[in-house]
């Protein structure tokens, strides 16, 4: 399965942006798919998660200003990005999983885009 993620850029505080991310392989319609980020000089961390069922569920920085949705007509992730902060400002990796539980893990992802650089500027 190949992720190949894009919509990112630079835009000021307060704008909104849209990240897709595109699926190539596999079945798409069967796996969980996550968006992380990791911004310069700290970790990765667990941004969106859209189950196969549709469910979903955010990290708590994002939350009601964020939505992660999916088409699996188009093997397409993305992830809705309004009232962005400076602070979200990262490099944006789309991936996918088989199965997985804790879906806020990175541990529990088999596949991994190349990312997307968002700079939000104050």
């Amino acid at each position: 399965v190949q992720l190949q993620a894009s919509g990112g850029g630079l835009v000021q505080a307060g704008s909104s942006l849209r990240l897709s991310c595109a699926a190539s392989g596999g079945t798409f319609g069967s796996y969980n798919m996550g968006w992380f980020r990791q911004a310069p000089g700290k970790e990765r961390e667990f941004v969106a998660t859209i189950g196969w069922s549709g469910y979903q569920y955010y990290a708590d920085s994002v939350k009601g200003r964020f939505t992660i949705s999916r088409d699996n007509a188009k093997n397409t992730v993305y992830l809705q990005m309004n009232s962005l902060k400076p602070e979200d400002t990262a490099v944006y990796y789309c991936a996918g999983a088989r199965y997985g539980r804790r879906l806020s893990l990175s541990e529990e992802y088999d596949y991994w885009g190349q990312g997307t650089l968002v700079t939000v500027s104050s």
